[in-house]
């Protein structure tokens, strides 16, 4: 597979972002921007989790019906499921039906909600690396790193499921603590422009 691909509109892009439009605007828009906020870094965390074992684009087409079964991933309300709650999603065929990745949803936010505001967006930045040299190629692309490995077992220590270092990892790279952009996609930076960011 080739590093980078040209869409229809002319535009060089990571050779993953393909031709469908909602991958090639994740890919432009969001893939790789800086992500705040504990309620939004929560969504992500919970749509990694489910992505486990699938591709991405299968968790980006349900993305909004996760939003919507999931109640836009607001952790307080999360919190309060019960197996009603566990049922009704388990019957939700616009989401991944998984009772295991369902589970540790609602047991994550019940962590989460016990964190004062603000600290789950700092913990988890906690963990970028301070300087991080952008991918030459798909090859120059770790599964996981140091700073994932330890991200993961922070995260674990505290109680949270389904959190780990690939899947952190690529949570970080989709919530821009790490920039793995390749070289010639129209997003890549160049190292010394990213280390100096």
């Amino acid at each position: 597979m080739a590093d980078v691909t040209t869409g229809i509109d002319g535009i060089a892009r990571c050779a993953w972002a393909g031709q469908e439009e909602i991958y090639t605007r994740y890919h432009d828009e969001e893939w790789g921007q800086p992500m705040h906020g504990d309620q939004r870094l929560f969504e992500k965390m919970t749509l990694e989790g489910f992505q486990a074992g699938l591709s991405w684009i299968t968790i980006l087409r349900k993305r909004e019906n996760f939003r919507v079964a999931f109640d836009g991933f607001d952790p307080d309300r999360i919190a309060r499921y019960d197996e009603q709650d566990v049922e009704r999603l388990l019957g939700d065929a616009g989401i991944v039906r998984n009772r295991a990745k369902i589970l540790a949803a609602i047991g994550n936010a019940r962590v989460l909600i016990e964190m004062a505001p603000g600290d789950f967006d700092e913990l988890m930045w906690s963990f970028a690396p301070e300087t991080h040299v952008p991918p030459e190629t798909f090859a120059d692309v770790p599964a996981q790193t140091a700073e994932s490995k330890a991200m993961s077992k922070e995260l674990l220590r505290r109680g949270f499921r389904f959190v780990g270092p690939t899947t952190m990892y690529a949570l970080m790279q989709s919530a821009g603590m790490v920039d793995d952009h390749v070289r010639g996609c129209h997003r890549a930076t160049t190292p010394a422009v990213f280390a100096q960011a």
